[in-house]
């Protein structure tokens, strides 16, 4: 093993470009990270090469190289055409595609793949996952998506589209999602949604005045600031966390009893509560989920956060490499 050679991870999140240069053994050496335009294709192109440019000069300068590139992006890529299907919260990105000529200018192997999935191969490459085989990640975001590695491997399913846990059914009666289905996981457990639900409470319930939530000054309402109340004890909080909690597990639980996993991992911001969070998620799995499938699989946050993709992508374009994949 040439231990003087590393691969870059990008993720591309709305109008943020994070990198990282990653050795052979998944640790980052270097990261980059900067705001730029979304508003078309070539543009996003091009920052992608300038990303990929300066990791590269940066790198020999400690006497390394960069052997591979693994590009995470929001919605759904189809892994055969190596092209963007669908990304509801950016549509500015549907038709990306890493033609021949951009890959030419990167000079080395580039693949691409949707963001979560590669977090999900981050976590099971040089995360918590490293000991379990069969194992989905979710992360509940501005959209709700999840990666999972079944038997060791990434689960693309048959177009390279699986992973939309936003879009299973939970609540039958439920609101209208922006996919034109009724009651999906999104519409309860994304971050907007999460938000929007909070608000409404707020309003509606005269009680719930009484929240730090409701209190003036205190900035814009996140799903980090909910789970930071949550944490500094305020009920009203924790009661909007444990309600997004359950209907997590609800869709874990269904997960679980098809696929007898090893592991699921959270992100998102919410996860900022930490056990505040997860004690709600995994009370319910438990209660819906069979007994044997649910002793066997835990439950946790993810530990390394925003540089799961990162790494993902790295050590994506690395074992692609070993096994000769030369997409």
């Amino acid at each position: 093993m040439d231990d003087r050679r590393g691969y870059i991870g990008l993720h591309v999140d709305d109008g943020l470009f994070k990198a990282a240069f990653v050795d052979v053994r998944g640790e980052i050496l270097e990261v980059d990270e900067r705001e730029a335009s979304v508003d078309s294709v070539s543009e996003m192109l091009n920052t992608v090469v300038e990303i990929i440019a300066e990791l590269k000069q940066r790198a020999s300068h400690h006497g390394r190289t960069v052997a591979g590139v693994g590009i995470g992006m929001p919605g759904m890529v189809n892994w055969e055409s190596q092209r963007v299907e669908w990304a509801p919260d950016l549509p500015a990105i549907e038709g990306f595609r890493l033609s021949e000529d951009v890959v030419d200018r990167i000079g080395v192997p580039v693949v691409m793949d949707n963001a979560v999935r590669l977090a999900a191969y981050g976590e099971y490459r040089c995360g918590i996952g490293r000991d379990a085989s069969n194992l989905v990640y979710i992360h509940l975001g501005t959209s709700v998506g999840a990666g999972l590695i079944l038997d060791g491997l990434i689960y693309r399913g048959a177009l390279g589209l699986a992973g939309q846990l936003g879009h299973m059914t939970v609540d039958p009666d439920g609101l209208e999602c922006r996919c034109g289905n009724v009651g999906c996981l999104e519409t309860i457990a994304s971050g907007p949604n999460l938000v929007r639900r909070t608000k409404e409470r707020l309003f509606r319930d005269r009680s719930s005045s009484l929240s730090s939530l409701a209190l003036p000054g205190r900035g814009e309402l996140t799903p980090e600031r909910i789970a930071m109340e949550a944490l500094d004890g305020d009920d009203f909080s924790l009661m909007m966390l444990e309600q997004t909690g359950r209907w997590v597990g609800v869709a874990i639980a269904n997960l679980l009893n098809l696929l007898n996993l090893d592991m699921v991992i959270l992100s998102g911001g919410v996860m900022v509560a930490g056990d505040l969070f997860l004690k709600p998620v995994i009370a319910e799995t438990e209660s819906r989920a069979r007994w044997i499938p649910q002793e066997r699989c835990r439950i946790v946050g993810s530990p390394l956060g925003g540089q799961a993709t990162l790494i993902g992508g790295a050590m994506l374009a690395r074992d692609l490499q070993r096994s000769g994949d030369a997409r």
